[in-house]
């Protein structure tokens, strides 16, 4: 059953198309990936299912409801969080803070305290850390405390902006298992990565945006088998 439905969304930067005509559909569970180069509107995506960017044509329909004029908060209240890209993270703040951020809208103090408890649990390294500042945190683990402050916020559907980026080898297969753990729990999440052969691997279904156009998507395990896609994002 489909969630979420982005239907022909067109989004402008200062008169320059960074989407074009764009539509994705999200189901209840499982990983949707969305691939392609820098500068290919991935991340506005994100942000415009967010309300984080206006959008200039189409429609944000979440169970039947067209969500384009609500506000973030609004859309955080309907069940849509977003990691950004980069973490941000609030570097003096210790790891609790930072994650007890993400529940800003939550005042029942009962439920924040299960919420918690369950994120330390799929997150043990960060338990470990909780009353550090997060600036004294790898990037790896870094980025774990940035997908717990969106997961407290307890969301249908989590935004995943190039969650990999920058980090090690290992970390990014941690990061990949934490995205599959968290689909486990039925959460559906949408997965934007240049890293396309990962995002691919731990997918359902993806989608390959270029220069602000849908060019291609299907089963993941289809689009890995492509031609186009082996030969730009595989290294084919």
């Amino acid at each position: 059953m489909t969630l979420l439905e982005v239907r022909n969304l067109s989004v402008s930067y200062g008169g320059v198309a960074a989407l074009s005509g764009v539509s994705v559909s999200v189901p209840e569970k499982g990983v949707v990936a969305v691939v392609g180069a820098n500068g290919a509107g991935k991340s506005t995506l994100l942000k415009s299912i967010a309300g984080v960017v206006h959008t200039r044509n189409g429609q944000i329909v979440l169970e039947g409801s067209d969500i384009v004029s609500l506000k973030p908060h609004e859309r955080l209240d309907r069940g849509l969080a977003l990691c950004p890209e980069g973490r941000r993270l609030f570097p003096e703040m210790t790891v609790f803070d930072n994650i007890k951020i993400g529940a800003y809208r939550n005042h029942n103090s009962g439920q924040f305290r299960q919420r918690l408890d369950m994120l330390y649990d799929i997150f043990p390294r960060i338990a470990e850390r909780r009353h550090q500042v997060a600036s004294s945190l790898s990037g790896g683990e870094q980025q774990m405390v940035a997908i717990a402050r969106a997961l407290i916020s307890q969301p249908r559907i989590l935004m995943l902006d190039e969650p990999t980026l920058g980090l090690a080898p290992k970390m990014i297969l941690e990061v990949a298992r934490l995205v599959q753990t968290v689909s486990a729990e039925g959460i559906a999440v949408v997965m934007v990565e240049q890293n396309a052969k990962l995002a691919l691997r731990i997918s359902n279904y993806g989608y390959v945006l270029e220069t602000g156009e849908l060019r291609l998507e299907g089963a993941s395990a289809e689009l890995m088998k492509s031609d186009h896609v082996v030969r730009a994002y595989l290294g084919g």
